[in-house]
C-alpha cells in the first residue's frame, strides 16, 4: 500500500527538535511503526514517502512535482493544515488509487470535498487536536491588539520611547463586549478563557444555540443575526470552518456594520474575510486591529497585504504564520491522531465518528460550530 505524505520543510529546527512531529524530516514520527507493521521504506518508491511541498513548487506543484507524481497511484494521502497539498478535483481524477485523505490536524478544506465525495474518497482529520493551542492563541491575539503591544514592542527595538504614540491606542479588555463567529469546541473555550477578564459581554453567533448549561457556565448570549451582532462587538474573533456559507463571510458590507474601531481577530481559516476589505477596513479606522495566522494562501506570498498593512495610528496588525494549532503539544496530538487513523484503516476498523468529515460517498453531519 502507497501512503503520500505532503508534510514541510522544518530545516534545522527539526534537525535539532525530535518534538517537530509535522515536519518532512520528522515524519509524523511515524516510520518506525510503520516498519514494525513490516513496511518498507525505501526512497522515493517507497511505500510510505514524506515530500516537503513548501521550501520548493518541485515538490508541491505542476506535473512534474513529487506531489502530482505519486498521487496518481497513491491509496492513502496525508497533508498538514499548515502548509497544504492543495488536493483539487483535476488531481482526485488523477488518483486512481486513493481511497483516503487524512489531515494531520483540523481543518480539510484544501481537499475538494464535493470531488472526494463523488469519487468516494474518505475524508478524515484528527478532530479536537488543535482546539486547546487555538484557543490559547486567539486570547493571546486579542490581548495583543487591544493592548497595542505589537507597535510598542517595534518602538522598543527601534530603540525609541514615547509612551503616548502607544497609550492612545491601548485598552483594557475589561469592560468589553467580545463575541465569536462559531461557538464550537475551539469558540467555546475561547468563552471559557475570557471569563475571568470580567468582558461587559461574552455573545456569540452560531447558526444553532449552545446548550443551555453550556451558555450559562460562560454566561454568552446568542445573536441570531449577523450584522446586530458584530454591531455589538469591541472584539470579534472567527471561530469556524471554511465551507461554501462562510468564505468571505467577512466582507465589505459586513464590516460596515462593526463597531467603529473594533478588533478583528482570525485563526480559522484566512479566506473566511475578505483580505482587500480587511485592509481597507485596517487603513480607514473601521477596524482598529486584525490578527491572526490564517492566510487565503498558505504559504503566503511575500506581498501578501496582510503583512504589512496597519491603522492609521501605525499599529493593530498582529499577523503571524499558521502555527497557532501546531504547538508541540498539538503536534504530539495530531501524530499521536494520524497513526490511529492509518491504524484503523489498515485493520478494516470503524473510524472515530468525530473524525471523519466524508464518508463512503457522503458528507458526515458534523456542524460547522464544532470545529
Amino acid at each position: 500500500m502507497k501512503v503520500l505524505a505532503i508534510l514541510y520543510d522544518g530545516g534545522e529546527a527539526a534537525v535539532q527538535e525530535s518534538r517537530l512531529l509535522g515536519t518532512v524530516e520528522n515524519k509524523l514520527g511515524l516510520k518506525e511503526w510503520l516498519e514494525s507493521q513490516g513496511h518498507e521504506f525505501i526512497g522515493r518508491s517507497r511505500i510510505m514517502l514524506f515530500k516537503d511541498q513548501c521550501s520548493s513548487t518541485l515538490y508541491k506543484e505542476g506535473p512534474n512535482s513529487d506531489f502530482q507524481k505519486h498521487i496518481v497511484d497513491a491509496e492513502v494521502l496525508i497533508t498538514t493544515p499548515f502548509h497544504p497539498g492543495y488536493l483539487t478535483r483535476d488531481l482526485i481524477a488523477k488518483a486512481k488509487n486513493l481511497k483516503i485523505c487524512i489531515t494531520a490536524g483540523v481543518g480539510s478544506d484544501h481537499i475538494d470535498l464535493n470531488a472526494a465525495v463523488d469519487r468516494r474518497i474518505q475524508v478524515l482529520e484528527v478532530s479536537g487536536s488543535n482546539v486547546v493551542s487555538v484557543a490559547e492563541h486567539v486570547v493571546m491575539s486579542i490581548l495583543l491588539l487591544v493592548r497595542n503591544f505589537v507597535p510598542a514592542h517595534e518602538m522598543i527595538e527601534r530603540g525609541d520611547w514615547q509612551v503616548s504614540d502607544i497609550a492612545r491606542n491601548a485598552f483594557d479588555l475589561e469592560g468589553k463586549v467580545v463575541g465569536t463567529i462559531g461557538a464550537g469546541r475551539i469558540g467555546y473555550r475561547v468563552l471559557q478563557r475570557l471569563v475571568p477578564f470580567d468582558c461587559k459581554e461574552l455573545i456569540y453567533y452560531d447558526y444553532a444555540p449552545l446548550p443551555e448549561a453550556a451558555a450559562k457556565a460562560v454566561n454568552a448570549r446568542r445573536v441570531e443575526d449577523l450584522k446586530d451582532f458584530v454591531s455589538q462587538c469591541d472584539v470579534v474573533t472567527v471561530n469556524c470552518p471554511l465551507h461554501e456559507g462562510t468564505r468571505g463571510l467577512v466582507n465589505a458590507e459586513l464590516l460596515k456594520h462593526f463597531k467603529k474601531g473594533a478588533w478583528l481577530v482570525n485563526t480559522a481559516r484566512g479566506a473566511i474575510c475578505d483580505k482587500d476589505a480587511v485592509a481597507a477596513a485596517l487603513a480607514d479606522g473601521t477596524l482598529s486591529g486584525y490578527s491572526g495566522d490564517v492566510w487565503n494562501v498558505q504559504p503566503a506570498p511575500k506581498d501578501h497585504i496582510w503583512r504589512t498593512m496597519k491603522n492609521p495610528l501605525g499599529g493593530g496588525n498582529g499577523m503571524v504564520p499558521h502555527y497557532s494549532g501546531t504547538t508541540l503539544d498539538a503536534q504530539i496530538r495530531y501524530a499521536n491522531g494520524v497513526k490511529s487513523i492509518l491504524d484503523n484503516y489498515f485493520k478494516g476498523k470503524e473510524q472515530e465518528a468525530q473524525n471523519i468529515i466524508i464518508g463512503l460517498g457522503r458528507y458526515e453531519t458534523k456542524a460547522y460550530g464544532q470545529r
